[in-house]
């Protein structure tokens, strides 16, 4: 027997997480289906990274999120997740990786995982961007020495790091290899640090490389990346350096094709915006829904937990209208 539901939400991060609340709010027969472990992408995340946020900005269903320093880190926010989950109790299902949501002709949805497939009423995608790196396209990215997600800095101790980019990432794991004695060295594309690094951390970042403790390659780009060496085109013409690492934090997309497959309409130009109503988060597919970080399609910086957890409302009101 296929198992019916009036609503299924894809993605068991803190959005995700908002929906189902909403959606045991008004009684409905609810399932999150979640492809690793309960807020995976958070648990994804670098191992002493820092909110921008404040707790209570993170917090969803009204349950407060109580945090001793002025911004949360990545395993209070695990631990408060998790309390959510202990108090709300979820029908969820993790480590259950959907593949397909095909909408039938009765008007419902076939939601296909590698495990089961269920049938909705209707279906929320609350995916987020965090699983498919931005490729630089360069010769040697396929090395196994070529990082696309930092954890921590320990591993990088002593060695020469090379860290492509000038966002939060890529500043915090500068930051932190270098003070665990790494020599770093920085590929921005652009003439300075992205404006929208962490105010505390910006200046920190500046600092070291105005000092010389990192090296940075500003308006530079890397062209070649071998076992030992990076070539850098620089303003002043090419350079070579040694090189036991490179951490290409270039940024992350949504599963854009995964939107298309089921029939989701994206922009035509490089944002592949999702086409929905801002009013219900209703895609152009009736019944179909999208909730946070994935409805502003490349552009991520643009939805996070504290603006899109009404989007959970917004749709479970719109359901049960």
């Amino acid at each position: 027997m296929t198992e019916q539901y009036d609503l299924i939400i894809v993605g068991g991060g803190p959005i995700g997480l908002a929906c189902a609340i909403e959606a045991q709010k008004k009684n409905l027969r609810y399932l999150i289906i979640e492809k690793g472990a309960i807020v995976n992408s958070i648990f994804n995340y670098p191992l002493y990274m820092t909110f921008f946020s404040t707790a209570e900005r993170l917090e969803i269903g009204d349950i407060p999120f109580n945090c001793l320093a002025p911004k949360p880190g990545r395993q209070e926010a695990l631990e408060y997740y998790r309390n959510i989950h202990r108090y709300f109790n979820f029908s969820i299902h993790l480590f259950e990786k959907v593949s397909e949501v095909i909408k039938q002709e009765n008007g419902s949805f076939k939601v296909q995982t590698d495990k089961n497939f269920y049938e909705a009423a209707n279906v929320i995608i609350a995916t987020g961007f965090y699983d498919i790196p931005i490729k630089m396209n360069i010769k040697g990215e396929e090395l196994p020495k070529v990082r696309h997600y930092y954890k921590e800095a320990h591993e990088y101790a002593f060695r020469n790091i090379l860290v492509v980019g000038a966002n939060n990432s890529s500043v915090d794991a500068a930051l932190e290899c270098w003070r665990k004695g790494a020599n770093v060295t920085m590929v921005i594309r652009k003439n300075e640090i992205n404006n929208r690094v962490k105010y505390w951390v910006k200046p920190d970042i500046e600092n070291r490389i105005a000092e010389g403790s990192i090296k940075a390659y500003f308006e530079s780009n890397i062209t070649d990346i071998k076992e030992n060496e990076v070539e850098i085109e620089t303003p002043n013409g090419k350079v070579s350096i040694e090189n036991d690492f490179v951490l290409a934090l270039t940024g992350y997309k949504p599963d854009l094709a995964f939107l298309e497959n089921m029939g989701i309409q994206l922009s035509e130009d490089e944002l592949k915006i999702p086409v929905y109503d801002p009013e219900t988060m209703e895609t152009n597919v009736k019944g179909l829904f999208l909730a946070g970080v994935v409805c502003g399609g490349m552009q991520t910086h643009k939805w996070f937990i504290e603006n899109s957890r009404i989007h959970a409302n917004m749709i479970v009101d719109f359901i049960t209208r």
